[in-house]
């Protein structure tokens, strides 16, 4: 039961975390929509579309992370159930995968970032400032939750290899 158990506690932390990418999106929209309103600059009204594809974006990954971790929470226990071994194996697998897809994300947004920044400096108009910054700030805010997320995982996957998955079996 403990198995089950440090699973379903790491989707709920899941599924907690994924509402930060929900409440960057509603962030983002509103930006969009005060630039929209109040911006008298032409670089202020360059932030109007970049801002609310940003905030689309990070919406986006939000939900499908939400729904995928809320709906995770529930079928554990159903896989739990009807098969300790096999959950627990595909377990450690998911976690590993994932891991690894962590270790691709550290390195290819910090380099996203980079070109964003190199943008601002060398291309001098108004939108793609706003583009370049907005990018950079949606890209923080992904490295942000995901640095937290990428934690829990490696967490989750060390304590799940701690797990004696004999006496889960058993129980």
């Amino acid at each position: 039961m403990e198995l089950l158990k440090l699973a379903t506690e790491w989707a709920k932390a899941e599924v907690f975390s994924t509402r930060f990418f929900i409440y960057f999106a509603v962030l983002f929209v509103l930006a969009s929509i005060g630039f929209w309103q109040l911006g008298k600059t032409d670089l202020a009204r360059a932030y109007i579309i970049p801002t609310l594809v940003a905030g689309v974006l990070l919406m986006t990954i939000g939900l499908g992370l939400f729904f995928t971790n809320k709906s995770r929470v529930s079928q554990f226990e159903t896989s739990f159930n009807a098969d300790a071994a096999a959950f627990y194996q595909s377990e450690i697998e998911r976690s590993e995968s994932t891991i690894k897809e962590y270790t691709v994300v550290f390195k290819v947004i910090p380099i996203l970032i980079i070109v964003a920044a190199l943008l601002i400096l060398f291309i001098n108009t108004p939108t793609w400032r706003a583009i370049s910054i907005t990018t950079i700030a949606m890209l923080i805010v992904i490295l942000l939750v995901d640095g937290t997320a990428h934690a829990r995982i490696e967490a989750y996957h060390k304590e799940l290899k701690v797990v004696d998955i004999h006496t889960q079996i058993d129980e």
